[in-house]
């Protein structure tokens, strides 16, 4: 039998592209799962796929599946459906089972509304999904009404069975990492808080479950070992345990596994000690949910958080060298001028790195959808209407849409005003086994200005002075490669040339195997026409194609016709056998 998992796509584009594009844990789970017990099993990252229903149909034509898996989301459920409808235009035959959040508080209305979907898995889906895989395979010898966690038509009405009860040992579960590759990892299942625009506490009834210590960084070693160097740590919150993160970052460093990583944590589950494992185990950024400077509106959102927890967790985050994130959500009921103004002296004072604003969104299997529906009467069927999602502000007449939008545009704008300020005034640590990952946090922070997110933000006034100073600062932490290759480039682009050629001289001392390094200051002293010297530099790499580019430029400038030819057509012959290998 051939198993296809699916990620479907969603209706609205979004700016920053990786907010979609990563497949949810759980599907590599279920994959892992099946392969573990010898199902030919696939996974299509679909979620760009909506431009382009011909790619669908042929990836469809070629594997043929039996069945066909998808991981529902509120915001992609469009695109689940779309792509059963061309499964089930190719081969009627083929079985359809929706799973997920999304699935699993409207898997009546799937059931209901969608002919092309046959089967749905509530909630934790390893063992329902390969229960209703076995039945697919061997219908004789059970019925589907024993598999518990699953949903169908029944007489063709919709019709659910018995809870599945949580597995109670997560290290029984096959590791993804043998099958799969990606960079999402999750060491819980859970989250013990009660926020009312999540869906966790209806899916997790509160309770959290934690895999081991081992479990946990064997899954990190092994896709280490095939390459992967950057993880998003994405529990709900990875910081319950404390000794447990304590001794898992400790299992990182013993285990001599080189590797940055992201994690979510709440303002009160971390600590001084804690932080400084995480950091020195390659933690580069926590991300915290904030979600508003009001104390009203964070009460209506049962966020049960204090204004000190809060302070306390950003000043301590960025002490150790670690980006802190917030989470800041607008458009809640009784949001005004005065609580948006509540917002922003919460972020001048808490100074993060990084925020993200979220529009208040209305999903089922929250407690804010809940109440929405005892408060005008409706049901699951206003998801009929193809739309991602339902936005508070659209079902409370004292907000409207024009002045919610206005409220995102006031806490950005001012936000990106005061970053230069927040990212020029940091407060580190000043423990000198710090100071190489303090030159590390500074130095990647500076290229978010110089190169990055926000080189370019209107907002943020001469972002490049930011990152000159940032680079300098960490250079006086340790003589860090990227504060060096940086600041030359920044150097580079300001025209100060001579000031460019003089750090990265200083940088290749330090780094003297560093093709960046060699390459950036050749391009400076082309711009100080000191050609000769250039190309001594950049001969030492016959084989690098941004080498010979400079290279022949450089020939040209000289005048040198005949050395100008040689190096172009070396570069011609690079490029071809490039362009053969990846063609």
């Amino acid at each position: 039998m051939k198993i296809l998992l699916v990620y479907p796509y969603f209706l609205d584009n979004r700016i920053n592209e990786e907010d979609v594009s990563a497949v949810p844990m759980g599907l590599y789970y279920v994959g892992a799962t099946l392969r573990a017990q010898g199902y030919s099993t696939e996974i299509l990252n679909g979620y760009d796929m909506g431009r382009a229903p011909h790619l669908i149909q042929r990836v469809i034509n070629e594997k043929r599946p039996d069945v066909v898996g998808f991981s529902i989301l509120n915001a992609n459920r469009w695109g689940g459906i779309d792509i059963a409808r061309i499964v089930k235009k190719i081969n009627p035959k083929t079985v359809v089972v929706f799973g997920g959040v999304g699935a699993t508080f409207l898997w009546e209305h799937f059931l209901t509304h969608f002919p092309q979907v046959d089967y749905v898995v509530r909630g934790e889906g390893e063992n329902s999904f390969l229960e209703l895989i076995q039945f697919l395979e061997k219908g004789e010898e059970r019925q589907p009404e024993e598999i518990c966690g699953i949903a169908f038509r029944r007489s063709g009405k919709p019709y659910r069975t018995e809870e599945r009860q949580p597995i109670e040992n997560l290290d029984s579960l096959p590791m993804p990492a043998d099958y799969f590759l990606f960079q999402h990892l999750s060491l819980t299942r859970g989250c013990p808080a009660d926020c009312t625009f999540c869906g966790s506490p209806a899916i997790w009834k509160h309770r959290v479950r934690f895999h081991s210590t081992d479990y946990f960084v064997s899954q990190i070693t092994r896709l280490y070992e095939k390459g992967i160097t950057f993880f998003f740590v994405s529990d709900d919150t990875f910081t319950l345990k404390r000794e447990k993160v304590i001794d898992i970052c400790r299992t990182i460093i013993e285990r001599r596994v080189y590797i940055t990583w992201s994690a979510i944590s709440r303002v009160d589950c971390i600590d001084a000690e804690m932080l400084a494992w995480m950091r020195k185990a390659g933690c580069t950024q926590i991300s915290y949910g904030v979600e508003s400077g009001s104390r009203k509106i964070r009460t209506l959102f049962r966020k049960r958080i204090s204004e000190e927890a809060i302070f306390r967790a950003f000043d301590l985050t960025v002490r150790f060298g670690i980006m802190a994130r917030a989470y800041f959500i607008y458009g809640a009921p009784g949001e005004s001028d005065e609580t948006i103004a509540q917002s922003l002296a919460m972020i001048r004072r808490i100074r993060p790195l990084s925020a993200i604003f979220y529009m208040l969104d209305l999903f089922p299997g929250t407690a804010l959808y809940e109440e929405f529906k005892k408060r005008t009467g409706t049901d699951d069927d206003m998801w009929l209407k193809r739309v991602e999602d339902i936005l508070y502000f659209e079902t409370d007449e004292s907000l409207g849409k024009e002045t919610v939008l206005a409220f995102g545009r006031r806490l950005r704008k001012s936000y990106f005003a005061m970053l230069p300020e927040f990212a020029c005034q940091l407060e580190l640590e000043d423990d000198p086994a710090l100071y190489p990952m303090h030159a590390d946090f500074l130095s990647r922070l500076a290229l978010t200005f110089s190169h990055g997110d926000y080189a370019n933000i209107q907002e943020i006034e001469d972002p490049l002075s930011t990152a000159v100073t940032l680079f300098e600062r960490s250079l006086g932490f340790h003589p860090d490669h990227r504060a060096f290759w940086g600041l030359g480039l920044v150097y580079q682009q300001m025209r100060r040339f001579d000031e460019s050629v003089e750090i990265l001289t200083r940088g290749i001392r330090h780094h003297p195997d560093s093709t960046d390094l060699h390459l950036t200051l050749a391009h400076s002293l082309i711009g100080l026409r000191r050609y000769g010297k250039a190309r001594q530099y950049l001969e030492a790499f016959p084989e690098h194609p941004r080498a010979l580019e400079l290279l022949v430029r450089c020939c040209r400038l000289m005048g040198d016709r005949e050395v100008e030819t040689k190096w172009s057509h070396r570069l011609i012959n690079i490029q071809r056998k490039t362009k053969g290998n990846y063609g």
